[in-house]
C-alpha cells in the first residue's frame, strides 16, 4: 500500500513538471515515465536534464508507436527491426546511468527479440536484468585483471627499460633511483610521460630533489 502511495506521489510531482512543457500529453507522458523504476523517477524530479531527456525518449517512442500503427496494424514483435529494437532498449537502459550502456545493451539484445520486448515492458524485469548484466561485468573486469597481471609485470618492464634509457641521458648518476621512483606512479601517467618529453624533463627534475633532499638532510638536521 505504502509503494501505491509513494508511485501516486511520485506522478503528482512528475504531473506538475510536465505539464508546462507538454500541457495536452501529460497524462501520457507521466504514466510512461511512472513505468521506470521509483529510484530513476525520483532523480528525475530533482535533475531537470536527466527529466528531459527521458521525455524526448518518451515523446520519440509515441511518435514511432503513432507512426508504426498509421502504416499497418498486423505488425507484431517479429517484424521490429533490430536496430530500432536496440535503440529503444539502449535508451532505457541509458536512463539507469550505469556508464556501461553500450555494453549492457549488448548483451541484453543477445536475448529472442520476444524476451528483449518484454524487458521493454516491463520496468522491473529491465532493472533486474541491468543488474545482473552490471554484476557480470564486474566479474569479467576481475577475470580480465587476474589474467592480465603477467602481461602487466611485461609492459611494466617494457616500460622500465625505455624510461631508464631516457633518464640515462637526463641524469646518468641517479639514473637508476630516478627510475625506479617514476616507476611507483600509474602506469597510465607513466606512458603520457613517456609520449611528452617536458613532462618527461620535469617529472625526472622532481624525482631528482627529492632523492637529493632524501640523501642530503644535513640542512635539515643543522636548522634544527
Amino acid at each position: 500500500m505504502e509503494n501505491d502511495e509513494d508511485l501516486e506521489t511520485l506522478g503528482e510531482k512528475l504531473y506538475d513538471l510536465i505539464y508546462p512543457k507538454y500541457t495536452e500529453m501529460t497524462p501520457k507522458l507521466t504514466g510512461m515515465l511512472l513505468e521506470l523504476p521509483a529510484s530513476v523517477v525520483s532523480q528525475m524530479l530533482y535533475d531537470e536534464a536527466l527529466l528531459n531527456k527521458a521525455l524526448e525518449r518518451a515523446l520519440t517512442a509515441l511518435t514511432s508507436s503513432d507512426d508504426s500503427e498509421a502504416v499497418s496494424h498486423t505488425d507484431d514483435a517479429a517484424s521490429v527491426s533490430s536496430d530500432s529494437l536496440g535503440e529503444q532498449l539502449y535508451d532505457l537502459i541509458d536512463l539507469y546511468n550505469t556508464g556501461h550502456t553500450q555494453k549492457i545493451t549488448g548483451m541484453l539484445l543477445e536475448q529472442k527479440k520476444e524476451a528483449v520486448l518484454q524487458l521493454m515492458s516491463d520496468s522491473s524485469l529491465l532493472e533486474e536484468q541491468v543488474k545482473i548484466a552490471l554484476k557480470t561485468l564486474q566479474e569479467q573486469r576481475d577475470e580480465a585483471t587476474d589474467v592480465s597481471d603477467g602481461s602487466d609485470r611485461e609492459e611494466v618492464e617494457s616500460i622500465g627499460e625505455t624510461l631508464f634509457n631516457i633518464v640515462h641521458q637526463l641524469d646518468p648518476t641517479h639514473c637508476a633511483d630516478i627510475t625506479g621512483m617514476l616507476l611507483e606512479m600509474d602506469s597510465g601517467m607513466l606512458k603520457q610521460i613517456l609520449s611528452d618529453r617536458s613532462m618527461l624533463e620535469v617529472a625526472v627534475q622532481r624525482a631528482k630533489s627529492a632523492l637529493e633532499g632524501a640523501l642530503n638532510p644535513t640542512h635539515t638536521e643543522m636548522s634544527a
